[in-house]
């Protein structure tokens, strides 16, 4: 972006904000997706059902945005290419490479049109060549993921040899260089002398209730097993459900700006993974939306009080522990994990 000339960073100050907006977008609403789908069917990564069928929704939802609002443009923002096409084609390519088989993008013609547009301008040909969209979904294939683990076993096997050598030539080095370059800064030194951070769950009992076997089950398994593993093994004793609800939903604008709010409190609390699980979901449309959740933890307290890392988002939400023996409850945590339901009336984002 910063090195673009102008008409791709944008002329106006209103077309440089749309293009950062379409960039956000194409990182943070579609790369993510586009990975958890992709990488399984190139072998580079294990396949995992719901995650995978999730991701296609992901898709398919980006492609509607970005099919609507095509409608009446030829690019993204103003008359001319910009930043943001390139940056969203680019997040696209792979899809339309392996998976967006004809039936699968027959529905959003706008963003095909755009799409093929882009394709054949020759700045684009000249860094992409040819490229042949996609005839029929690629699937995991377990063998390629076999062969793809094993060549990376080879491949460290076969850099041994001249590291070896590497450390051969370090050792010709004289002593008194070796011992100067050995010796660690004034960072370093304050740094081994810091206590290592304790996990702040590590102050409550185990539990029976093992949250990473919850995890792999949900991941995948179908919704009705799931949920009733949870219920099954759940240990009321020393774990806690709680309910959440954003505090400032009129501040709450684009869709795919308030998904992007809920993913950032989740990488930003990513430590407390070990021992915690959430579900949060975002319903109603642009300028007209909630957020809320359940969120699953070792310890009866409100986990965020815990620890001052994990306090940066938490009092944007209200916060209600929930009794586990009630129906009403168990009814609000069977929705919010299956993703259906009445809600209370209100209508999930697809």
């Amino acid at each position: 972006y910063y090195v673009g000339n102008n008409q791709l960073r944008g002329t106006t100050i209103v077309d440089q904000s749309h293009i950062l907006q379409w960039i956000s977008f194409a990182d943070n609403e579609i790369l993510p997706a586009a990975c958890t789908w992709l990488f399984p069917c190139l072998g580079l990564m294990q396949f995992n059902k719901q995650s995978c069928e999730k991701a296609k929704e992901d898709v398919k939802k980006a492609l509607q945005i970005l099919n609507d609002h095509l409608l009446t443009r030829t690019y993204l923002v103003g008359e001319r290419i910009t930043q943001a096409d390139i940056s969203v084609f680019c997040t696209l390519l792979s899809l339309y490479q392996h998976v967006l088989e004809p039936a699968f993008r027959k529905p959003y013609e706008n963003v095909n049109r755009w799409f093929t547009t882009l394709l054949h301008q020759p700045q684009f040909k000249a860094i992409v060549g040819e490229v042949v969209l996609c005839e029929k979904m690629a699937q995991f294939d377990a063998k390629k993921f076999g062969e793809h683990q094993k060549k990376g076993k080879d491949g460290k096997a076969k850099e041994e040899k001249p590291q070896k050598a590497k450390d051969e030539k370090k050792k010709e080095k004289p002593k008194k260089e070796e011992e100067e370059a050995e010796l660690p800064d004034e960072t370093e030194l304050a740094l081994a002398q810091e206590p290592k951070s304790k996990d702040p769950f590590e102050k409550f009992p185990k539990g029976t209730f093992i949250m990473d076997e919850f995890k792999r089950v949900y991941s995948n398994e179908a919704e009705k097993i799931s949920i009733e593993y949870f219920w099954n093994k759940f240990d009321k004793e020393n774990f806690s459900i709680w309910y959440c609800e954003y505090l400032f939903p009129q501040e709450l604008t684009l869709v795919f700006m308030s998904c992007n709010l809920i993913s950032g409190m989740f990488q930003r609390l990513d430590k407390m993974r070990k021992n915690a699980f959430a579900s949060v979901c975002l319903f109603g449309e642009d300028s007209n939306s909630t957020i809320s959740g359940i969120w699953i933890w070792r310890g009866h307290e409100l986990a965020f009080q815990l620890s001052e890392d994990w306090q940066i988002d938490y009092e944007s939400y209200s916060w209600k522990k929930l009794d586990p023996d009630s129906e009403e409850t168990k009814k609000l945590v069977n929705e919010y994990l299956s993703w259906s339901g009445d809600f209370g009336g209100k209508e999930i984002q697809p």
